[in-house]
């Protein structure tokens, strides 16, 4: 064996130790990586319940309730309740629906002209 092919069996077996080493310290193992579920949210309060649940029960659930980097305190609902033309009403999920949540701002700030009104 020549000094270039021990120097690369040298070199793959310390990579094999370091992810060894690497795997062991997370809990992970190295044969089957972890993926998380499809439905896994870093925030609680994304989570979409699939149950059915009323307009009054999704205007109840708080996404964020917790003070932030500026002391302020922030409070955000997970569904934001916009009525509809036809007169109903529809619960918008903050992050799902998000664009359409703009949409519905973006309607609310024009006037009968269709004229974007600055506040």
């Amino acid at each position: 064996m020549n000094k270039q092919e021990k120097t690369n069996i040298n070199a793959s077996d310390k990579s094999a130790e370091r992810t060894d080493r690497a795997t062991q310290d997370i809990g992970l193992s190295p044969d089957k990586p972890e993926k998380p579920r499809a439905n896994d949210v870093v925030n609680p309060g994304d989570k979409i319940d699939p149950s059915a649940q009323t307009i009054e029960d999704k205007a109840q659930q708080v996404a964020v309730d917790a003070p932030d980097i500026t002391g302020d305190h922030i409070k955000v609902p997970t569904y934001f309740i916009v009525d509809e033309p036809e007169g109903e009403q529809k619960a918008l999920h903050h992050v799902k629906d998000a664009e359409e949540i703009s949409d519905v701002i973006r309607q609310a700030r024009t006037d009968e002209e269709g004229n974007r009104t600055w506040r």
